[in-house]
């Protein structure tokens, strides 16, 4: 007897009203999403100027449970590219809690924990550390930073992970005269510098390699100190 052929679920899954009515109920997620990210927004910008500043992300330090100060707030700007200090505007913010999933301040905690692991991975930290620095540029055409703002700035980004280098290295810049501001140049040459110089022996150190003169004066220095001068 010749079998009959006969029809699956498989197709009426298929069928382009299945994908339609899939993809409206996704475009639906989407825009509810979105919306709650709006509101949330709302919640901490300025009326005025339309932007989250300085007394809404203070607002918004508070309740995800860290200080303004905290290298999180510092890291969640990046992922919003956020381009102004102190400053998120809605479209920043959009970008940046779709990217983190977050539409609510409780998803918004958990989310600064796993965004702390993402920036400290090798593919994305050297980006944050020169984001850390252009976002500290907050005057017109400005291309460096004092170095007590440098201090402290690689104090909180670099410090953590290399306590010795940095503990001589901002001890370096606070006392030399030479210097009174960092560019950009120099600023990714201290992060070379802890990746790949011995310490403290620096002695694989070669000036001849186009490192920042400064870093040559900082190894000079280093070395002075170690054989008591």
């Amino acid at each position: 007897m010749p079998r009959t052929s006969r029809r699956t679920g498989s197709a009426a899954v298929n069928s382009p009203a299945a994908s339609d009515i899939f993809r409206s109920a996704t475009n639906r997620a989407i825009s509810k999403e979105l919306e709650r990210i709006d509101v949330l927004f709302h919640s901490y910008s300025d009326s005025s100027s339309g932007v989250i500043g300085p007394e809404g992300i203070e607002s918004l330090c508070s309740d995800v449970g860290v200080e303004h100060t905290d290298i999180r707030m510092l890291m969640l700007a990046w992922k919003l590219r956020a381009e102004r200090q102190g400053y998120f505007t809605l479209e920043e913010w959009r970008g940046g809690l779709k990217a983190l999933r977050s539409d609510s301040i409780g998803k918004l905690k958990k989310a600064l924990t796993e965004l702390e692991k993402e920036v400290r991975s090798p593919e994305n930290f050297s980006d944050f550390y020169s984001y850390a620095f252009r976002y500290c540029l907050t005057e017109d055409k400005q291309r460096s930073i004092d170095i007590e703002s440098t201090c402290e700035l690689l104090d909180l980004i670099l410090g953590p992970i290399y306590r010795p280098q940095i503990g001589k290295l901002t001890e370096f810049l606070k006392g030399q005269s030479d210097y009174k501001v960092i560019n950009m140049d120099q600023w990714m040459g201290f992060l070379r510098f802890c990746k790949e110089i011995n310490f403290p022996s620096v002695d694989n150190y070669d000036p001849a390699l186009a490192w920042p003169l400064i870093l040559d004066n900082f190894v000079e220095w280093m070395q002075q100190q170690q054989h008591g001068r």
